[in-house]
Order: C-alpha cells, then sequence, then structure tokens
C-alpha cells in the first residue's frame, strides 16, 4: 500500500480564509519545517492558553524540541497533551495603495498532535545529540559529553504530526482595479535573514580551528539554506517529501 504523500484535512487543519493559499503536501510542509529552527509551541492548562517559542526539529513526521525538566508544561504531558506548533518565513512586507491591502509575503505551516514526554533512555539520548547534531552534522562525537546532571535536567518533547497545514502568500502588491492608476507610490520590501561574520569566543584555547560542523555558515548566506543544508547533512536518508 503506497504511503501517503499529504497530510489528511478536515476542520482543524482546514485553512479557511484564502483556501487557494492552502498546501496539505509533505513535501511543502516538510521543506518549510526543515529550513528554520524557532517554533512557537501553543497549549491549554487547566484553561489557560499558552504559547511556547522554542527550537525543534523533525525526523520523518514526528517533531522534537527541547524543555527544562521544571517547564510547566511538561508537568502536564504524562498521558499526552493538544498541541499546535507553528513557524513563520517571513519574505517581504507588502505597501499597497490602500490600507487594507498592506499585507506580508510569508510561507507559514501549523502541525497538530499530542505532544508526549520522550522517557525512552535510548531514545532520548539520540534525541539530545540531534538537537545540535541537526544543526551542525557530527559536531557532538567532538564535544565534552553532557554529564549526568545535564542529562536528568533535559527533556525532550515529541510530537507525532496528526495533521499539517502550509499556508504561503508570494502576491507581493494586489490593489483593487482602480487604485492602479492613483498616484500613489506602492512597493514590495524583500526580507532576509543573513548569516554575519562568526565572531570566536574570546577564551578560545590556542590553536583551535572552527570545526568542519560550522562550515555551511558562511557569512552571508540566508540562514534558512544553511539551516536546509544541514537537515539534508544530518539526515541524508531522509525522504523530503
Amino acid at each position: 500500500m503506497p504511503r501517503p504523500t499529504s497530510y489528511s484535512v478536515d476542520s482543524v487543519n482546514r485553512v479557511k480564509r484564502r483556501h487557494d493559499r492552502g498546501r496539505y503536501d509533505h513535501a511543502t510542509v516538510h521543506a518549510l519545517l526543515d529550513s528554520a529552527m524557532l517554533c512557537h509551541v501553543a497549549y491549554v492548562i487547566d484553561g489557560q492558553p499558552f504559547c511556547t517559542p522554542t527550537f525543534y526539529w523533525r525526523e520523518g513526521s514526528r517533531l522534537y524540541w527541547h524543555g527544562s525538566s521544571a517547564s510547566r508544561m511538561l508537568r502536564n504531558l504524562e498521558h499526552g497533551e493538544p498541541a499546535c506548533l507553528t513557524v513563520t518565513h517571513l519574505d517581504s512586507l507588502v505597501v499597497a495603495r490602500s490600507p487594507f491591502n498592506h499585507s506580508a509575503d510569508y510561507r507559514s505551516v501549523m502541525a497538530f498532535g499530542q505532544a508526549r514526554l520522550l522517557d525512552d533512555p535510548q531514545e532520548k539520548e539520540h534525541a539530545l545529540v540531534m538537537m545540535v547534531d541537526r544543526l551542525f552534522p557530527g559536531r557532538t562525537a567532538d564535544l565534552r559529553q553532557s554529564s549526568r546532571q545535564e542529562i536528568k535536567g533535559s527533556s525532550i518533547i515529541y510530537m507525532d504530526i496528526e495533521r499539517a497545514s502550509a499556508k504561503i502568500r508570494a502576491s507581493g502588491v494586489v490593489d483593487e482595479d482602480e487604485d492602479w492608476e492613483l498616484p500613489i507610490h506602492a512597493e514590495v520590501i524583500p526580507v532576509r535573514t543573513v548569516l554575519g561574520e562568526p565572531v570566536p569566543c574570546p577564551r578560545r584555547a590556542a590553536g583551535v580551528s572552527r570545526h568542519p560542523s560550522l562550515q555551511g555558515y558562511q557569512p552571508g548566506l540566508d540562514l534558512e539554506v544553511a539551516l536546509r543544508d544541514a537537515y539534508a547533512r544530518a539526515y541524508p536518508d531522509a525522504e523530503r517529501g
């Protein structure tokens, strides 16, 4: 039986406003997830909504993120909690001829599932490695290994993606037909997150050179390109779709 190539669509993940911008295929959703590193995870505890910014990564259709063992959210995950993880790439500011048509071009993902605490020791050990190696492939092997206390104080949360949707706006300026000839300037302002020049730690030991795992992070490169390429190196056998 062929594996599904898209996430199922229902009332939870269906894009309701401008449904033409919605995407549900694995290739689009996963590509947007793999080229970002900061997400926001929303959940509800005792009727109170919370939204936590954190780093994350993907393995197949499973998402992982790190948390402190003292985290409020972690104390509520013993049996799983519904969660929504979101990621957004801002591509441009759109300056139109009317206030209503000012907008932004963007690519975003909303992923839904049950957030759970990762309690299998071997899986946790693997996840703590990939938390670093997903960004800097091969780096963990050359680091001072985590102490028992550090491992005890760290927790990993995972969520199997049950539903997901991407929403993409790449329309630029969209004004009313009668507004195009108005003597009002309109434009698109591109937005990029670009890597700067690395700043070595001032207390770096003499003779230590930059680790090979950092070579993908070169000044002037778009962050999402570096993250996408790092993911491909960290998971060379992963399906992109």
